[in-house]
């Protein structure tokens, strides 16, 4: 750490014995610390010391800067340090959810839950309900969730995470506040909140604790509201490299010598949250390399991978994964990402590529690796053009993993964990091997 100090030309400081004192921890709001992971170190009448999570990153500067109106002097410290102290000091954003509730309860009438009138919109967009919604992004995206589902019933409104595969429901808010909550979430997308008879489909992107990370919004008509799906894309969490996808070695040194190939198609199917989109990604990223010009097409594009050419389908104004196809035969490439083939027109399009000389990396939904090459022909595809271009296709799902600070203790929880952040999990994993054996 002293030696990156001295490379970035920024103090280091050791904060373990560091004096916050309640003047210090107020000089800086307690929402904005835990956003940017910026804490304030020393204060004085016109400069804020700040130790921060992410020091290269001076959009968080200018708005530590504006937010303040005093000058941001930023300094280097241990993250775990800062990361620590932040918590102690300023909590975090979980423990407030019960009083958030209860705020909510008090200030959104019964009435807001049935129509968007104008108390509906301004309720939407009221302190409370964007501090709640936030407050549920923030809590997913630090409990590592794939999904966010907001889901309005008859008589309730729940409000549910998917970690690790499974579905866990946190406490339910009152079922008038789903409208204002759906409201505030299509805004934050840019979506129409007028329109709630079609199903829309948008993005947020936010900043946590000084890291990007984007939210793809899902929205259906249901019969007692909208229901919404919140795909949360955290590439800090996500590994898009081939040896650590926990493949066996023959199947990833299959994977290696497939993508290495001068033309083909490489498949890989399974079930909608089975990884398909990370091996691809950690396919290409192994064969990128400056020599090799990289395109992808896909709906959407979820992580922004430096050095390839990435292009978003937009069915809406006509540029379909065929159409994107089409241009990129004339883009001089050597390998092709498609998201996912869907149609007959993707599918031979893919196909002439891979006839004239380029790789093809697709995805498809499939039970099973064999039954790649039945889709393909009840597409329409002719089997000779398959057993000409198709060089391999990949099956995969996904399986949980204990802990492995939690492996060594005694089997089926008969040990309490020692470590308080992985008790939970480690407990919820023994539940459900119990259940299936």
């Amino acid at each position: 750490m002293q030696r990156l100090a001295d490379s970035l030309g920024l103090p280091y400081y050791d904060l373990s014995g560091a004096q916050f004192t309640p003047e210090l921890l107020s000089s800086i709001p307690p929402k904005t610390v835990r956003l940017h992971g910026s804490l304030p170190v020393a204060v004085d009448a016109s400069t804020i010391t700040v130790a921060m999570l992410d020091p290269l990153n001076q959009q968080t500067v200018e708005d530590l800067r504006f937010t303040t109106g005093k000058e941001i002097s930023v300094i280097l410290a241990p993250l775990s340090q800062i990361e620590s102290l932040i918590t102690n000091y300023y909590g975090t954003e979980q423990g407030s959810v019960d009083e958030l509730l209860n705020q909510l309860a008090g200030e959104v009438s019964d009435s807001v839950g049935n129509s968007l009138d104008e108390e509906g919109l301004n309720a939407a967009s009221s302190a409370p309900i964007v501090k709640y919604v936030n407050t549920v992004v923030a809590k997913a995206i630090q409990a590592q969730a794939s999904d966010v589902h907001f889901e309005p019933f008859e008589k309730e409104f729940k409000i549910r995470y998917r970690v690790d595969g499974a579905l866990y429901e946190m406490s339910p808010p009152p079922k008038r506040l789903a409208l204002p909550v759906i409201s505030r979430i299509k805004v934050m997308a840019g979506l129409n909140i007028a329109e709630r008879r079609i199903p829309q489909d948008g993005r947020i992107q936010t900043t946590m604790a000084g890291r990007q990370v984007d939210l793809r919004v899902s929205t259906l008509p249901t019969q007692y509201g909208e229901s919404v799906v919140l795909r949360v894309l955290d590439r800090s969490v996500v590994n898009l490299d081939l040896e650590s996808l926990g493949m066996p070695d023959s199947i990833k040194d299959y994977i290696s010598e497939t993508i290495q190939k001068p033309h083909g198609i490489f498949i890989v199917t399974g079930p909608t949250g089975s990884g398909k989109t990370t091996t691809l990604y950690s396919c290409i990223r192994k064969i990128n390399t400056i020599d090799v010009k990289i395109l992808t097409v896909e709906d959407p594009v979820e992580y922004e991978l430096e050095g390839i050419m990435q292009v978003q389908a937009h069915e809406g104004i006509g540029l379909t994964f065929g159409r994107a196809l089409r241009a990129f035969l004339r883009q001089d490439p050597d390998r092709i990402l498609v998201g996912e083939t869907r149609d007959l027109e993707t599918a031979q399009i893919a196909i002439q590529a891979s006839l004239t000389g380029h790789l093809v990396l697709t995805s498809l939904h499939t039970n099973d690796a064999p039954g790649a090459v039945t889709r393909l022909i009840d597409m329409g595809v002719e089997p000779f053009l398959i057993s000409a271009t198709l060089e391999g296709v990949l099956g995969q799902r996904l399986i949980r993993k204990i802990c492995t600070h939690c492996k060594p203790l005694r089997t089926y929880g008969k040990r309490a964990c020692t470590n308080r952040p992985h008790r939970a999990r480690y407990r919820r994993q023994v539940f459900l091997l119990r259940s299936r054996l």
